[in-house]
């Protein structure tokens, strides 16, 4: 009988438009090979050194370069920041801010696309982003595909290569690796979440995946919560659906689970899109009864926790990333790569929806601490100064909409 409603809900989910999976499905397909940060670090010990003199590199204020270049930089970045989430686009605004601390002169251009379906649109975005001969290029990791477009541009090396949202090195790229890997450890993460919602729980109940698209964050995150939640054995996933960090699949896939399992105790969402569509369906359902969480700890997330509504997130201090992306380049101006560590991590922080206002301010200025100050600035001048943007086709992400949420 139990058989009979999973593949009711199934048929259910595919005529909603929706990917689900069964309770032994696992998205690892496209993430062999990645190596975990302290995997790495044994592998590499003179690592850590540099990874601690670094990280206190980016807490500490800009040091202006004694000796900037005579031209601008060229940076473009290519981002899945068709989203309602402001991750990227806050990412870059850091970038820049950290930039003009540092007195170097620079030009980003961005390109942005929709997370895991705009994979021939980012083929496209690369090769524009490469024909601009960029001294360096900002991408991500996630879907299979995206592994070989970073091959060929490994191969030719013409350019100083960043990949963004991803602190698991590939085995497979030792001898050409990229210039950094920059962004929040997916599985710590996880873990802080996955720690604290079981003991919410006490250990039993039937949870719902909601995975973000096919790849490498969906492993990282839902991957890593699942390997957690199978240690328990009073705690049972029931279903698991791909939402693509699509809100209204999000939606769509919750209100599926909701009717098949009355008796849900807790959703594991993937990301921060995941996380408000998710949300919507409990609320519409009066199911806040239902523990879940949020991924990034942006505006969007942390509103939702201050209504008491979403339970808890893992909070990325936001800046860390374009902030680490732009003392990385100064380094590199001052002929001492040597000093860049292959990783970059920054930090995160396990935020309740009983954080007191005074504790969610000081955390607020510390993760936004440049990207709201660009965003301040913007909304006065009405300029976009030096950071010009190619969406690509992509439809229309102007506004200050844009920049509410944290997402994947």
């Amino acid at each position: 009988m139990r058989m009979w409603f999973r593949k009711l809900a199934q048929v259910a989910a595919l005529m909603l438009g929706l990917v689900c999976l069964s309770v032994e499905a696992s998205p690892s397909v496209a993430t062999q090979g990645y190596l975990l940060i302290d995997e790495y670090v044994d592998r590499h010990p003179e690592q850590r050194a540099l990874m601690t003199q670094f990280a206190a590199q980016v807490q500490a204020p800009a040091e202006p370069l004694a000796s900037p270049p005579e031209r601008a930089l060229r940076i473009a970045v290519v981002y899945p920041g068709k989203q309602v989430s402001g991750y990227w686009r806050r990412s870059d605004m850091a970038l820049a801010r950290r930039l003009e601390r540092l007195d170097i002169p620079f030009e980003i251009k961005a390109f942005f696309s929709r997370p895991g379906e705009d994979l021939d649109l980012q083929e496209q975005q690369l090769a524009d982003a490469l024909a601009w001969q960029p001294d360096y290029l900002a991408f991500t990791l996630d879907a299979l595909p995206h592994r070989r477009m970073i091959e060929r541009i490994l191969a030719k090396q013409q350019t100083r290569l960043i990949l963004q949202n991803i602190t698991t090195p590939l085995a497979d790229w030792h001898q050409t690796p990229p210039f950094l890997y920059v962004g929040f450890d997916h599985v710590e993460g996880t873990k802080l979440l996955a720690e604290r919602m079981f003991e919410i729980i006490d250990y039993h109940g039937k949870y719902l995946m909601l995975y973000a698209a096919q790849g490498y964050v969906s492993e990282m995150r839902g991957g890593t919560f699942e390997a957690a939640a199978a240690e328990h054995p009073g705690i049972d996933q029931v279903e698991a659906f791909y939402t693509y960090a699509d809100a209204s699949r999000a939606y769509r896939a919750t209100h599926v689970a909701l009717k098949q399992h009355p008796d849900l105790k807790m959703i594991f969402a993937s990301a921060t899109d995941t996380a408000l569509g998710a949300l919507r369906a409990l609320r519409e359902a009066d199911r806040l009864d239902v523990l879940i969480n949020g991924w990034g700890g942006g505006k969007a997330e942390l509103a939702a926790l201050q209504k008491g509504e979403l339970d808890l997130t893992v909070m990325r201090m936001n800046d860390d990333s374009g902030i680490a992306m732009a003392e990385a380049i100064k380094l590199d101006l001052m002929q001492a790569p040597s000093q860049v560590p292959h990783i970059f991590s920054g930090r995160l922080e396990l935020v309740e929806h009983s954080v007191s206002p005074g504790v969610l301010e000081h955390l607020e200025r510390r993760a936004f601490r440049l990207s709201d100050l660009a965003i301040d600035s913007e909304e006065k001048s009405g300029e976009e100064g030096d950071v010009k943007s190619d969406e690509g086709g992509s439809g229309d992400l102007e506004g200050d909409h844009d920049l509410e949420e944290d997402g994947i």
